[in-house]
């Protein structure tokens, strides 16, 4: 079960690909939440390999992905290891130049098949849309 949601920032690419691929940084426009790194990707300290432990206030468990691509400042993809309710969660971004601004394209994915998933599934996407647009127009 896959879920897009899509916005343009008027924002230029490299920006939004900063907020996007800096995961410790998350921790700045992710509102109550710690982010950090398990373990460093190969060719780039956030790319491919990573490993980001997303812990929130509160009882829950961590979350814990694993980036697994990373083409600046076009696309990163990551799939959950651990702390999701989502089982085989996945994300993937793309970022296209729009004008002066950049198109995100954000979907999330899960392997789950029940149909009351989907919801809670467009919920998170578009969430993580929404910040991820907010973080990157902020001075």
């Amino acid at each position: 079960m896959r879920v897009t949601s899509q916005t343009t920032v008027a924002a230029p690419i490299e920006t939004v690909w900063d907020k996007l691929s800096n995961h410790v940084g998350m921790s700045t426009w992710g509102p109550g939440i710690t982010v950090t790194m398990d373990r460093l990707g190969t060719a780039d300290p956030d790319g491919v390999g990573a490993i980001r432990r997303i812990a929130a206030p509160g009882p829950g468990p961590d979350i814990v992905e694993e980036v697994v691509s990373f083409s600046a400042p076009n696309l990163l993809g990551y799939k959950a290891l651990s702390g999701t309710p989502f089982p085989g969660y996945a994300g993937e971004v793309r970022l296209t130049p729009a004008g002066a601004g950049t198109h995100i394209n954000y979907t999330v994915s899960t392997t789950a098949s029940f149909p009351l998933v989907r919801a809670p599934l467009a919920v998170v996407c578009q969430v993580l849309l929404r910040l991820l647009a907010r973080a990157s127009t902020k001075s």
